[in-house]
């Protein structure tokens, strides 16, 4: 009998191939079947490369051409046509209808490609153990880094992300995804301050100096300057070490406040993810987390 295989094809930035990493492993797991990435996605896109190489992950890589030969029929036909048959040892094409999540396909129990965001916890209930192992960092901080670690360590650390970057400059991105307003931020410090004794703000940011202008708060504040080296992996691995967190309306903070095993922890995220209407976002949240 031939060993069920499940492949994750990778896109987006950091978060979104956590998400599609986390679905893909948690399929091969339940299946006891092999588990691959394919990033030729990312090999095409001009503002995204693969990101998950700091993490200790145990997937295998399957290149583009194989995985062609694998699925048979071209991605572009499978997601107009999705009764196209799969013939016996080939992957069948498994992509993600909608934003909800689809307990039909967290069910799949056969060799698969999988497909799209995935961007539920509900994915991957029961397989955090196995996540927390992989996504821990594969080498040690920068030394810049580490220090910012120690200053969270010795206070009540509450992370704010404020996530700009392409969500500011890409008019088209703006639109969809829209932006976390400073009166937002000063809210959601607000409410944690009632919850969190004696909060000590660390303020993560693509836009440093924007924050400093623009986020204001009555508890202590320090802004995380960013480090233009690549290893985002490594500023989400510091969020992860407060204690607790205010996320922006991105995957990357979203993955930052999920690392924080500490009990206890509180999370706070904004009520609209979206800009537009489109997605329904009921699934994307752990049940514990506040939205505000």
């Amino acid at each position: 009998m031939q060993t069920k295989r499940v492949v994750s094809r990778l896109n987006g930035g950091l978060g979104n191939q956590m998400f599609q990493y986390a679905f893909g492993r948690t399929l091969a797991d339940r299946m006891n079947a092999r588990f691959y990435i394919e990033i030729g996605k990312l090999d095409s896109d001009p503002l995204r490369s693969y990101a998950l190489s700091g993490f200790c992950i145990s997937a295998e890589r399957m290149d583009t051409g194989t995985l062609r030969r694998e699925v048979l029929w071209p991605d572009g036909l499978l997601r107009r046509l999705r009764w196209l048959p799969t013939l016996p040892g080939c992957l069948s094409y498994l992509a993600e209808k909608s934003f909800v999540f689809d307990p039909r396909a967290a069910a799949t129990n056969h060799s698969v490609c999988a497909d799209g965001y995935w961007q539920s916890p509900k994915y991957f209930e029961g397989h955090e153990i196995i996540l927390l192992r992989e996504f821990q960092l594969a080498a040690p901080m920068t030394a810049v880094r580490q220090e910012t670690a120690a200053r969270i360590k010795g206070v009540n650390a509450v992370s704010v992300h404020v996530r700009r970057g392409d969500y500011v400059a890409n008019a088209h991105t703006q639109a969809f995804h829209g932006l976390c307003s400073p009166s937002w931020y000063e809210a959601a410090m607000q409410e944690m301050a009632l919850h969190v004794d004696q909060p000590y703000f660390f303020v993560f940011s693509d836009d440093t100096g924007w924050s400093r202008e623009n986020i204001r708060s009555e508890w202590p504040m320090h802004f995380i300057e960013v480090q233009p080296d690549g290893r985002d992996f490594e500023d989400m691995h510091l969020i992860s070490l407060c204690q607790h967190h205010i996320i922006a309306n991105s995957s990357f903070s979203w993955w930052g406040a999920w690392l924080n095993q500490k009990p206890g922890k509180r999370v706070i995220a904004p009520a609209k993810w979206f800009n537009q209407a489109a997605h329904d976002t009921r699934d994307l949240l752990p049940s514990a987390w506040q939205r505000l």
